[in-house]
């Protein structure tokens, strides 16, 4: 991670370059793990009304997915494999999904999914579901790309210009508002582990371990 947030467009450029190297077989896994300066990212199913505010500049990009907004505070993870066996995309994401709900259960909050949306939820009986950790990922040559974005202490205000992932009812939420201080680079140590353990599944069995 740098020591400072990053343009989405500069770990962009290192993703692809790196993805091209992964798939061809000249590079290892890997993944990238970044803290992104203010922006916000379109993917495959955005629609208008997901910008209501048209001077918003957004960045399209082919991950799958709706828009959403990445910045400081925020942890992003890019996970760059090549795909052992069958290509579930689903699997995948479901994944990914649970490295960071066993990331919130060793910091003591109880996160989970929420039946028909993709992501990490915190959910309580008569308030709207509240995201903690967005993701969106794309397979192309046997090898992921894209991937989770979790907010640490994010500044939430910075949704309000979107619906974020499109989805009209449910809301936003941070560690630092579930009572966790703990820094950027800090909770990517933490997540790191649960990460690997998930991507082991889907990598050649001769790889696991050498993320």
């Amino acid at each position: 991670m740098t020591d400072a947030p990053i343009e989405y467009l500069e770990v962009d450029a290192i993703q692809r370059e790196l993805h091209a190297a992964v798939a061809a077989g000249e590079a290892p896994d890997t993944v990238i793990y970044s803290e992104f300066a203010p922006v916000y990212t379109a993917g495959s199913s955005t629609s208008d009304e997901d910008i209501p505010n048209p001077d918003v500049p957004v960045v399209r990009i082919d991950r799958g997915g709706s828009v959403t907004y990445h910045g400081p505070g925020q942890l992003v993870a890019y996970p760059i494999i090549h795909v052992h066996g069958r290509q579930d995309v689903v699997a995948y994401v479901r994944g990914l999904e649970q490295a960071v709900i066993d990331l919130a259960a060793k910091l003591g909050i109880l996160a989970g999914r929420v039946k028909g949306r993709t992501g990490v939820w915190i959910t309580a009986a008569g308030q709207p579901d509240r995201k903690l950790c967005a993701i969106g990922v794309r397979f192309a040559k046997r090898t992921t790309m894209h991937g989770l974005a979790l907010n640490v202490s994010t500044n939430l205000a910075d949704f309000e210009r979107i619906v974020p992932c499109g989805i009209q009812d449910a809301g936003v939420v941070s560690l630092a508002e579930l009572g966790v201080s703990l820094s950027v680079a800090e909770i990517a140590g933490l997540l790191h582990p649960y990460l690997e353990q998930e991507l082991a599944h889907f990598r050649a069995p001769e790889k696991v371990g050498q993320l």
